[in-house]
């Protein structure tokens, strides 16, 4: 088989959580142009309808759907959505998440709820509804969860603290390693990416303080831009992966290992 044969996703159906802008909307552009068709998951309809808009002009097919995915009854009737529409789901990217900055010590409970409730919770409850409904009785799919190199490690001195984002990533770190070697009977692939710094609104507080010393601390010296997670996206989506499972793979910049 070709290599374009293996990574062409033309008649695959993904799945994209908090995919109406930011990194979860740079994946879909990709499994879009690949050919998949794709339904797209966020809490603001306007953004959901502009991403949705943004991706007809590339003559791509989505779906878009508002869900608050830190309201566990709001994700079945989601997914029941979906299959209606597509009849499958191919391919899951769990890339809905949220951040909190915050002194250990004066952490507020209510935020490190809300960060467990959708990094964690949420990513389990689609995951499941997705491979018990689709995944497991076709004995196919692909499943690429958005962790963080914060899941990888601490924060290094000086920057900001985020004790309960840096938790729940590293949670999905071993959700990855955990489902992939369970789920793997079924044809089921579960990977990870785990990017290092990119703008977009969640890091904009981060890079307004922090940029250049971040910067300086990245051996490639720069930061992840509006292109640097489709390759491999497309990789973890398509066939060319299909012995690929459990790995967490980082996009930094080569950060986590300076």
């Amino acid at each position: 088989m070709s290599v374009k044969k293996l990574l062409d996703l033309t008649g695959k159906i993904a799945l994209v959580t908090g995919g109406s802008r930011g990194l979860g909307l740079q994946i879909a552009e990709a499994l879009g142009e690949m050919g998949a068709k794709l339904a797209l998951t966020a809490r603001k309809t306007e953004e959901l309808e502009q991403a949705r808009e943004h991706l007809a002009r590339q003559r791509i097919e989505a779906l878009a759907l508002a869900c608050d995915l830190s309201k566990p009854e709001a994700i079945e009737p989601m997914v029941t959505k979906v299959l209606a529409h597509y009849a499958k789901v191919d391919i899951l990217v769990n890339n809905a998440g949220a951040t909190w900055g915050a002194p250990a010590e004066e952490h507020p409970l209510e935020a490190w709820q809300k960060l467990i409730n959708l990094n964690l919770t949420g990513t389990f409850l689609v995951t499941q509804a997705v491979g018990k409904r689709s995944m497991i009785p076709n004995r196919h799919g692909r499943i690429i969860n958005v962790a963080s190199i914060a899941g990888l490690r601490g924060n290094p001195v000086g920057m900001l603290k985020t004790l309960a984002y840096n938790t729940t990533k590293g949670g999905l770190v071993n959700f990855t390693r955990a489902l992939a070697a369970e789920w793997g009977e079924h044809g089921i692939t579960v990977n990870a990416i785990a990017p290092g710094f990119f703008p977009s609104k969640m890091t904009r507080a981060s890079l307004d303080k922090l940029g250049e010393k971040i910067i300086a601390h990245t051996p490639l010296h720069r930061l992840g831009d509006g292109e640097d997670l489709k390759g491999v996206a497309v990789l973890l989506a398509s066939d060319a992966s299909r012995h690929i499972t459990g790995q967490i793979i980082a996009v930094d910049g080569g950060a986590s290992v300076a």
